[in-house]
């Protein structure tokens, strides 16, 4: 079985709910009809129901799903509500909160994860990350107060962890750590056995620079919060990635050269990495998959596919345990 059949058949165990927040999109409509036909997981489709219907009805497709409205719905008003109640020390009023969930439907499906509804939502097919990712961490919350990204890259087939990619600008060589050990256990979830690099422009103190510095104290960090696993860094990325190089470079590296998660020093660097080895290498991009959120919230790039589509909904309907 490969690495997708082993996450499809996962996502079929769960049985989650997933919202796709952003439904009136003939992409969307062909995964959900997919992702019926293969059982990844339930569908609710937040958008106009008339226009909904109508794309369906053109495009000949018959689906399970659920659609869902703000001013239709039931519990609505339970929602704005509950909002009002998350979000009441920063000022929201139930107006407010009712005006956000009518008009951004990122603010309604983060309720219905946040109110049980459904277990996770996936959204980013009309809109930026930010916009995806906002809602979640106002109303859904991050675990420790702090979440990163990551693709899954798929490298000849093999999975490898590219992170963080879309989330964190500039972080901290506390949050490099702390990006080091979600990823980690992200690749866990895929029963992959990590081996971390915190990538820089120097490798065991080749070249001196505050930049190779903060990777180094990341990378300790990282090796404290992370004893039973292999981490390394600051390490070039040819030094973790080929052992032939390794042995030069490295010789006492742990991960000699077989590096899977790779934790990039800043997200001008792995946005641009991703996207080399996506575009150049040709390698399979999935993502941003979001770590770090108490509940399985998921970005798509405005250029997805179709197939990009039910990857991440498979995605995150395996993670519906975290």
């Amino acid at each position: 079985m490969g690495f997708l059949q082993r996450v499809y058949a996962a996502a079929k165990r769960q049985k989650a709910t997933i919202v796709l927040a952003e439904a009136e999109d003939a992409r969307v409509l062909d995964a959900a009809k997919i992702i019926e036909q293969q059982g990844l997981a339930r569908l609710i489709l937040l958008g106009d129901e008339k226009r909904l219907r109508t794309m369906l009805r053109r495009k000949k497709l018959r689906l399970k799903a659920r659609i869902l409205n703000y001013d239709l719905y039931e519990r609505s008003e339970q929602l704005a509500k509950k909002m009002v109640l998350l979000r009441m020390r920063h000022g929201l009023v139930l107006n407010e909160a009712r005006h956000l969930l009518k008009t951004n439907m990122k603010y309604f499906a983060a309720m219905l994860v946040k109110a049980g509804v459904a277990d996770g939502y996936v959204a980013g097919n009309q809109c930026p990350t930010a916009l995806t990712i906002r809602p979640a961490l106002q109303l859904i919350g991050a675990t420790s107060g702090f979440a990163s990204s990551y693709f899954l890259m798929l490298y000849k087939k093999k999975p490898l962890l590219f992170a963080d990619c879309a989330l964190n600008v500039e972080p901290t060589a506390e949050q490099l750590a702390e990006i080091g050990v979600q990823s980690a256990r992200s690749a866990q979830i895929f029963k992959i056995k990590p081996k971390v690099a915190f990538l820089s422009f120097s490798t065991h103190g080749s070249a001196s620079h505050e930049r190779v510095e903060k990777v180094r104290k990341a990378a300790q960090l990282a090796k404290k919060r992370l004893p039973d696993m292999l981490v390394d860094g600051e390490l070039q990325f040819d030094a973790a990635w080929l052992p032939d190089v390794a042995r030069r470079k490295a010789p006492d590296s742990p991960l000699k050269g077989q590096a899977n998660v790779f934790i990039f020093p800043n997200l001008e660097a792995g946005n641009i990495a991703y996207k080399i080895a996506e575009r150049m290498a040709q390698e399979e991009a999935i993502g941003p998959i979001i770590q770090g959120l108490k509940r399985p919230v998921n970005d798509l790039s405005r250029g997805c596919s179709t197939d990009d589509i039910v990857d991440v909904v498979a995605i995150t309907a395996m993670e519906k345990k975290r």
